[in-house]
């Protein structure tokens, strides 16, 4: 069985890319591309997914709707996926418990896990506000991996 830490250790090797899986209205599967990292929930503080998405996205758009996903890390043959169930915490969801600057940190800490290094991180908030940026936090249910 795998847990968390196997998949904190693939983001560092091919900077935090991962496949993020989404359902459609349909039921179909939607499948895209980003950068993703491991990070402490933003209420209960336990270890979740995180990713930053911009705001208008079909993936938020299926997660409002369903909020079940997953992400695949992988590095060369090696991969970790997470499934669990997806929160939303943006200025078009706002999050119980979180105030804007809980938000602004926690779209930082995603960036950060996500192994996008920020140089101007006042630039950085000005990009999240200016697309509407909504943070996904994904709480695993269940964890496997490539042996």
């Amino acid at each position: 069985m795998a847990s968390i830490d196997d998949a904190r250790r693939l983001i560092g090797l091919d900077c935090g890319l991962a496949t993020l899986s989404t359902i459609r209205s349909d039921g179909s599967v939607q499948l895209t591309v980003v950068n993703a990292g491991i990070v402490e929930h933003p209420v209960h503080g336990r270890p979740v997914a995180g990713l930053v998405a911009r705001g208008g996205t079909h993936k938020i758009d299926h997660l409002r709707a369903c909020p079940r996903a997953a992400l695949l890390w992988r590095a060369g043959w090696a991969w970790v996926a997470l499934e669990g169930t997806a929160e939303l915490c943006g200025p078009d969801d706002p999050m119980a418990g979180i105030d804007t600057t809980d938000m602004r940190l926690l779209f930082r800490t995603i960036a950060l896990a996500s192994g996008m290094g920020e140089d101007d991180w006042i630039e950085y908030d000005r990009l999240v506000a200016a697309e509407r940026r909504t943070a996904v936090v994904i709480t695993p249910e269940r964890i496997y991996q490539n042996p």
